[in-house]
């Protein structure tokens, strides 16, 4: 009888060590109004029919100024140059972020966590540290500002989050994988396409989605190397100067908001796999191409 009691209590304070303490409730609900009460203020005033001076509650609400804002050129010079910038800086991030992850996980060499630091160092650095040292060195090779400075300047960040996610998947798949698949008699580009490439697929989706996000909303290093060109997160800053249409400029930041967090949501999702299990159901679903290409090799 004893017995049954101490299980019942134990039960009972597994049940009470799950529920969270109301103390614990307000603590992460007046953090979370801190950090998104902005957010809403902005989505807010994108729909108040005052054209400058915003006073709260707004006295109405409109959709007039997304057709404003739709008309507006400047700001679709400035959400093309953004997209092209970060699609760019994306496509380069993956090549040399994936080519650094792999030198840095297959080959044993001294200083290589040295090289590992210097690889994901750029992206500790403020913003601003890393504009000045690239426009020093954009003036001192004399080089104009055009597009690719852009680029280049994102690029710089953009590599490292990349880097952290192909090495962190690299480090969790097994080389027996590859060994199984060269005794086969598969070729390296058959191993490369059945087997890592499947395995790396989420950490480069995500890689790419963070490094797109990244790019698309920076705004300190584009300052430094954009020269004249205006990007949407330099166009928003520019506007805030310019009280008149206003909420003109936070139907953009919403824009800026919503292109930055879905790829962000997407790669958080993607990169949130279990004891990796569509890993082994991508070598699984392969395994059999595998062999059937195997038999058909000369004995």
């Amino acid at each position: 009888m004893r017995s049954k009691e101490d299980r019942a209590t134990l039960r009972s304070r597994r049940r009470n060590a799950r529920r969270p303490s109301w103390p614990l409730i307000l603590a992460t609900g007046g953090v979370l109004l801190y950090l998104h009460f902005p957010v809403a203020i902005i989505i807010l005033f994108a729909f108040t029919t005052d054209d400058a001076a915003f006073r709260f509650p707004p006295p109405g609400l409109t959709l007039r100024w997304f057709g404003v804002a739709w008309d507006r050129p400047d700001i679709w010079r400035a959400l093309l140059l953004s997209v092209e910038v970060a699609a760019a800086t994306t496509a380069i991030a993956l090549v040399l972020g994936t080519l650094a992850a792999a030198a840095v996980h297959r080959s044993k060499f001294f200083g290589r966590e040295t090289v590992s630091f210097l690889v994901t160092l750029p992206i500790a650095l403020p913003g601003i540290i890393t504009g000045i040292s690239l426009r020093s060195a954009i003036g001192l090779l004399n080089i104009p500002f055009s597009f690719w400075t852009i680029v280049i300047g994102h690029a710089t960040f953009c590599v490292v989050v990349v880097y952290n996610n192909v090495l962190a998947r690299l480090r969790r798949s097994s080389l027996s994988l590859i060994e199984a698949s060269m005794d086969l008699g598969a070729s390296a580009f058959e191993t490369f396409r059945y087997i890592v490439l499947p395995s790396l697929a989420t950490a480069l989706l995500a890689g790419g989605m963070l490094a797109f996000a990244l790019s698309f909303d920076e705004i300190i290093v584009t300052t430094f190397t954009a020269g004249q060109q205006e990007t949407l997160p330099i166009w928003v800053f520019n506007q805030l100067t310019k009280p008149r249409y206003r909420p003109v400029t936070n139907i953009v930041a919403m824009l800026v908001i919503a292109v930055t967090t879905i790829p962000i949501l997407l790669a958080n999702r993607l990169t949130q796999e279990k004891s990796g299990v569509p890993l082994r159901r991508s070598v699984r679903r392969t395994a059999g191409k595998l062999h059937s290409n195997s038999e058909d090799l000369p004995q």
